[in-house]
């Protein structure tokens, strides 16, 4: 683009609005892309633009409308909607319930480009529908368009893509809860209507709760009675701390599983075991979860929920906003620093 005196710019294509503002209105009085004509030059100077910015062709530019268009392009992924381009933005938002995952790496490479900016929620960020996910634009009203194109190359060369937006499966779940003190009856359980309640926002179905004395053989009996039944999700509490008795752990190897993790950097729910046999997730939920509002298990249960495997490096990188700030019954998780991973 150039600028022009609007005098001498009749004939010439606008690149940019031009507003206006008076007693009962504010808005653009010229489009990007009008044509100058005679009569439009004593109004433009009548909203004090003694000056025009005019469209080049052939310049190698891109305007910020056209820019945030391709930006999208981008971004696009299943289950989320544009809007726009407004003011040079176009934003991404969520068609249905689901978890956003970020290229973070991709996304940084981006936005280090010159102009461009794109912004996101955190990676693994569980959203409802209508969450707006993302917006890109660029900076100034035109840019270099070779900076859309080396934007366009990095992304085209990713193994993965910039963002991907993923669903919830509707899982099949199996509660175990472990602890001779419950299953004889000595204390009443707490963890089943935690366990339930905490599964209903993804509409699991819960194929039964079973109750298992410290026995490593009627443990592992257990499990392999749920994946008889079908079960895609098991979700066991109990015997998941460090003592020698507790054997939860122990029977979830014996069944054949493979362990991820016994232990996050992240508290509260330090004590997280991740596993799978098969393809099917076993989480051994921390005792923290029936006291307090959000844990690590509510954390990872997203992913688990999308179908998208959990690695230990997920659960590495919890460590980084993996220390709760202990708002009690204020807890506003996940719109707070917990579990940003």
């Amino acid at each position: 683009m150039k600028k022009v005196l609007t005098t001498e710019a009749v004939g010439m294509t606008l690149c940019h609005d031009v507003t206006g503002i008076g007693k009962d209105f504010k808005g653009p009085v010229f489009r990007r892309g009008h044509v100058i004509r005679e009569e439009d030059v004593e109004r433009l100077l009548d909203l004090g633009k003694r000056h025009v910015f005019i469209w080049e062709e052939n310049a190698g530019e891109i305007h910020e409308e056209d820019a945030a268009l391709r930006l999208a392009a981008l971004t696009q992924t299943d289950h989320a909607s544009f809007t726009g381009p407004s003011e040079g933005k176009m934003v991404l938002t969520a068609d249905c319930p689901g978890q956003l995952r970020v290229n973070v790496a991709l996304l940084n490479a981006v936005n280090s480009i010159g102009d461009i900016t794109i912004s996101t929620l955190p990676d693994h960020y569980p959203c409802h529908a209508g969450s707006k996910l993302a917006a890109m634009r660029i900076v100034p009203l035109v840019t270099q368009e070779a900076q859309i194109i080396e934007a366009e190359r990095l992304c085209a060369e990713a193994d993965v893509p910039l963002l991907r937006y993923l669903t919830y499966q509707k899982k099949k779940a199996g509660i175990i809860i472990t602890g001779s003190e419950i299953y004889s009856g000595r204390i009443p359980d707490l963890f089943e209507p935690v366990i339930r309640r905490k599964l209903a926002p993804y509409d699991a179905e819960v194929l039964g709760c079973t109750f298992c004395d410290d026995d490593l053989d009627m443990i592992r009996g257990a499990i392999e009675a749920y994946l008889a039944q079908g079960a895609d999700l098991l979700i066991m509490t109990g015997g998941m701390s460090v003592d020698p008795d507790d054997l939860t752990p122990t029977a979830v190897r014996e069944a054949g599983a493979e362990i991820v993790s016994h232990g996050v950097p992240s508290q509260p729910g330090n004590m997280l075991m991740a596993a799978y046999i098969g393809d099917v997730p076993v989480l051994g939920v921390p005792g923290a979860a029936v006291k307090l509002p959000t844990t690590t298990f509510d954390v990872i249960l997203p992913q688990i929920m999308t179908g998208e495997r959990v690695t230990k490096e997920d659960l590495v990188r919890l460590g980084d906003g993996g220390f709760c700030q202990s708002c009690g019954d204020a807890c506003h998780w996940p719109n707070c620093t917990f579990g940003r991973y």
